[in-house]
């Protein structure tokens, strides 16, 4: 079976953290969304690693991580992570396998996100300018090229054809500032130092595994408030992020998932624009941002911060059919005597407890139901019984909300900060 886990709000969850920390009971992690615009960051050994494109089962040896057909890759951006993974003392060799079927990002797909966001002004939609969308974009326009493609004859014409075309409009749109041989010939070395990583036909070799017994962790990036379909449209990113996406992204059937975590953090974040109901723009929301180091793990950017959102919550954990779902970062709240839920919405409509159509274009806001909050340290809690009362109060109301058993809170960024009940 595949079991999948998801980030349930706008990223930024703390996916990679529980996915290092859950490694261990699989055979197998991988990846199946999303680009380098994904920051999952790993704690262990008093060291913090960020991953981008790789799973995080990496730095566990003896599992196999598989980069599935659903991810693009940029090859210039993935092998300096596969660099800095080595440099920890990983043989990546080893254990990363990259579907044929993956797509690539080309230099000139990040050209063409940076002249699109510029052209966008006011609406523009806060992209990482990694090149995610317009590589997907060449994916359903049925002109990209995979990693497969590498290895076929007649791959640098082709490039150069996709990119002479790309280039015509990123000057159309204005952008002239740039050095395309420059970037050519960094992406041509890159290519030729991803040859020594194993290429498979991925959905052959992920049911292979199934009918092996093998059990299959996927790692989903970004957040199901992202999705492309379901998310906060236009304000979304490129891919599918709920688990359906995971079939695929992967080449799965629906009958090989089992269970699907949902990863929310304990007060809610976001990057770049979009509606953001419980946002604090105030004293409040730079206190979570100062003590949760809230600034993105691959572009440093601030993340805007607000108390959770129950609403959004609710209905990623429908989307996704999810059965246990796991709390980050509740040792951020600590010291403060009251915490904030939304749990309804308002406008000229009336109060509702659904995600509205158009929520981009509404004037939204939140009800919210305040709870005592814990004033002790819990960073050093290794069980649920240590956890302050206030605490054990305010995730057995979460449980009765979702009807879900909050099987997993994080306590702090290491491995070892996580209480299991």
């Amino acid at each position: 079976m595949v079991d999948v886990l998801l980030g349930l709000q706008w990223g930024d969850e703390g996916k990679g953290k529980i996915a290092d920390f859950l490694t261990p009971q699989y055979d197998v992690v991988c990846r199946f969304q999303g680009g380098p615009n994904a920051g999952h960051s790993l704690e262990f050994h008093g060291q913090k690693h960020v991953l981008n494109t790789i799973p995080s089962g990496i730095f566990h040896p003896g599992i196999q991580n598989l980069i599935g057909n659903g991810v693009v890759i940029d090859p210039v951006k993935l092998l300096a992570e596969i660099s800095r993974v080595e440099a920890a003392g990983v043989d990546v060799a080893a254990s990363l396998l990259i579907s044929k079927k993956a797509h690539l990002i080309l230099p000139t797909h990040r050209l063409l996100d940076q002249a699109l966001e510029n052209a966008k002004g006011a609406t523009r939609i806060g992209s990482t300018l990694r090149g995610i969308g317009p590589a997907y974009k060449d994916k359903t326009g049925r002109t990209g090229l995979r990693i497969g493609d590498v290895t076929l004859p007649g791959f640098e014409q082709r490039y150069h054809a996709v990119a002479a075309f790309h280039k015509q409009n990123i000057e159309y749109l204005g952008l002239t500032d740039f050095d395309l041989d420059a970037m050519n010939a960094e992406f041509f070395a890159a290519v030729d130092g991803l040859r020594r990583f194993t290429q498979v036909d991925s959905e052959y070799w992920l049911h292979e595994q199934i009918l092996a017994g093998r059990k299959i962790l996927a790692e989903g990036a970004q957040g199901s408030m992202l999705d492309v379909d379901f998310g906060t449209y236009p304000y979304v990113t490129s891919s599918n992020t709920i688990s359906g996406g995971a079939c695929i992204g992967l080449g799965i059937a629906p009958r090989y998932i089992g269970k699907v975590s949902g990863i929310f953090k304990a007060y809610c974040t976001r990057v770049g624009e979009g509606p953001f109901p419980t946002e604090l723009l105030d004293d409040t929301g730079e206190w979570l941002r100062k003590h949760g180091n809230e600034y993105g793990a691959t572009t440093g950017r601030p993340r805007r911060c607000g108390w959770i959102d129950l609403v959004a919550l609710k209905y990623a954990i429908m989307l996704s059919g999810v059965n246990e779902l796991i709390m980050m970062k509740s040792d951020v709240l600590s010291s403060m005597s009251e915490i904030k839920a939304g749990i309804g919405y308002e406008d000229v409509d009336g109060t509702t407890d659904q995600i509205p159509f158009g929520i981009a274009q509404k004037d939204i806001k939140p009800v919210y139901q305040t709870f005592e909050g814990w004033q002790e340290d819990i960073t050093t809690a290794r069980n649920v019984e240590t956890l302050p009362a206030t605490l054990q109060t305010y995730v057995q109301f979460l449980e009765q909300f979702f009807r879900i058993k909050l099987r997993i809170i994080s306590v702090g960024p290491s491995r070892e900060q996580t209480i299991i009940q």
